[in-house]
């Protein structure tokens, strides 16, 4: 048998595993798909499972969000529903879709549609369709554009989708530039799609993407935003985003990935900081412990964001990036905000890559136990992530350095232990409260207690715990330096 002969048998085995799952999985839903597709048909109308949720079935994973379509309209939809579904809502109806629940499943049945944006909103012109293989024509992808009809379960594929799903390829039902002519933020979902199920992208798409990368100007940043984050919280993030540089996508809505694509100097005096960044994210994702972290996943791709704008070369010849960790966590709060991610997760992506830097020198023996104090304090409620990003960060290929690097963190994740077993580090406040500052001075609740306050946090920071004496004495001399009188 040739080589071809033998893939293409191989392929065939894969889609009767696929075909078998399907089965298994689509019984698992059929009764409550099977019952809404006999309704559907006594009102005289079709109903079928399509999507994703076909896709995820033929790939065994098929979850309990199922979506549906169907030549009745949202008005015949909703009159079909009720008094079966337990739950129905209709935000998506000026959309043509309606969504239900019934037995712990999430429905979503939407009727056949010809979408197209115009040009110039950024918003969906929504027309109905009359058939089911135009409506799966006008879906993103080949492996999203499969049917099955309820309740006889007849499979429908007309555009090679279960071929593609077997050959790991992501392709468009018509043309790549009618696809994205339809919906531009279907280059973004490509790429997703690329980390998330780890496909391969068809070349003729790829190229489509790149000569339309500038269509995606017409989306908005919420919908880019979904998008990027189930992208970035995909098994094969990498793949993902070299596709979204080489295309020119990023540079539409995250141009610091690109900008990161430094010339390096022909010394060699600095690393690829593009590589050494998708490096030090996949790094991070090996330090996860409970699935996808957003928040560290991201700080590990804007951590060096600030060193194209840092860089300067030496009179010996060498790169150096001083202070990019500041200017990278400014340039990460922008472009965050101008995502429209939420404050928290913006606040806790910049504080991150602000801090990655502070532990180097540790491990010259410079940090006192106040700088470590500090440190964890500084850190708060992500100094887990901190520790993870600070790791994650060692790529050097010298494997002397990265062993001292390594045994430094490890030595001061063990001084920190030291500490916080002797000392409340994760709650570091001053040794006295504003009540005890206020009745000890003698002065009413104002800009002096909080000046006091954070005078005496600072003693605790640097000196560690004070009795109550010191504490008290402390307070008194600095409250006579600043001539507050009690």
């Amino acid at each position: 048998m040739s080589e071809a002969s033998a893939s293409h048998a191989a392929d065939r085995r894969e889609l009767t595993a696929a075909q078998r799952n399907a089965v298994a999985e689509l019984l698992r839903v059929s009764p409550v798909a099977d019952e809404l597709g006999r309704r559907f048909a006594a009102a005289g109308h079709e109903l079928h499972l399509v999507g994703g949720s076909v896709r995820d079935a033929l790939l065994g994973r098929l979850g309990n969000d199922l979506d549906f379509c169907t030549d009745a309209h949202p008005d015949e939809t909703l009159r079909i529903v009720k008094g079966w579904a337990e739950a129905i809502w209709e935000t998506g109806r000026e959309f043509g879709t309606i969504g239900c629940r019934r037995d712990g499943l999430l429905l979503e049945i939407t009727t056949y549609r010809a979408e197209a944006y115009d040009q110039v909103s950024r918003n969906p012109v929504v027309e109905y369709g009359t058939s089911l293989t135009d409506d799966l024509r006008r879906r993103d992808f080949t492996v999203n554009a499969m049917a099955v009809s309820l309740p006889e379960h007849r499979f429908t594929d007309p555009y090679g989708g279960l071929d593609d799903l077997a050959a790991k390829v992501i392709r468009t039902p018509g043309t790549p530039r009618e696809s994205f002519g339809d919906d531009p933020l279907r280059m973004l979902r490509a790429a997703r799609f690329a980390a998330q199920l780890r496909f391969a992208v068809h070349p003729d798409v790829r190229v489509a993407m790149g000569e339309m990368a500038a269509d995606l100007d017409r989306i908005t940043a919420e919908r880019i935003r979904d998008e990027f984050t189930k992208l970035l919280c995909g098994a094969d993030p990498i793949t993902g985003l070299r596709l979204l540089v080489d295309t020119g996508l990023a540079e539409r809505f995250l141009p610091e990935l690109t900008g990161l694509k430094l010339t390096i100097d022909e010394h060699a005096q600095h690393k690829d900081v593009y590589e050494h960044t998708l490096t030090v994210v996949s790094n991070a994702m090996a330090l996860e412990s409970d699935g996808c972290d957003f928040v560290l996943r991201m700080a590990a791709l804007m951590h060096d964001a600030g060193k194209p704008a840092t860089k300067a070369v030496g009179s010996d010849g060498r790169v150096s990036f001083h202070h990019h960790e500041v200017v990278g966590a400014r340039l990460t709060k922008a472009r965050m905000k101008a995502m429209r991610y939420s404050k928290d997760v913006t606040a806790q992506v910049t504080k991150l890559v602000g801090l990655h830097l502070r532990f180097y020198g540790y491990g010259r023996g410079e940090w006192t136990d106040s700088a470590v104090r500090r440190y964890v304090t500084d850190a708060g409620d992500l100094l887990t992530r901190l520790h993870k990003l600070t790791r994650s960060d060692c790529t050097t290929r010298n494997r002397r350095k990265a062993a001292a690097l390594a045994a430094d963190y490890d030595a001061l994740e063990e001084r920190i232990a030291r500490i916080a077993a002797e000392e409340d580090l994760a709650r570091v406040r001053p040794d006295l409260d504003g009540n005890a500052i206020m009745e000890l001075l003698g002065v009413p609740p104002g800009p002096v207690v909080g000046q006091a306050w954070k005078h005496l946090k600072e003693l605790r920071l640097e000196r560690g715990p004070l009795d109550r004496d010191e504490a008290e004495a402390e307070l008194l001399r600095w409250a006579r330096d600043q001539g507050v009188t009690s």
